[in-house]
């Protein structure tokens, strides 16, 4: 079974990933990108699914037109984890500059 992040790695998370925010009610983060269109927005998905599926570790997403919704969890440890960490790093770097939040 995976491991929940510790206290101290909690912590870190606005360093590590500034733009994600904690989901009121629940143990995930969430951030939202806005692309020029959907094409934009689709080819992200693209690249995320595509890591997602290598991770074995998928996320929750909402897109409509132009705007991607995504929000990690790991559901076998029912919260935060470094798999979440992880795929949110890579994540931002799929969106890099194309995205604004």
């Amino acid at each position: 079974m995976t491991t929940r992040l510790s206290s101290e790695a909690r912590a870190s998370l606005t360093e590590v990933l500034p733009e994600w925010h904690q989901v009121v009610g629940r143990d995930a983060i969430q951030r939202s990108f806005t692309f020029h269109d959907f094409n934009e927005a689709f080819g992200f998905m693209a690249q995320v699914a595509l890591k997602a599926e290598k991770m074995n570790h998928h996320p929750e997403w909402f897109n409509v037109y132009n705007r991607v919704d995504i929000t990690l969890s790991t559901h076998d440890a029912d919260g935060l984890t470094q798999r979440d960490v992880d795929l949110a790093v890579a994540i931002d770097q799929f969106a890099g500059d194309r995205a604004s939040n």
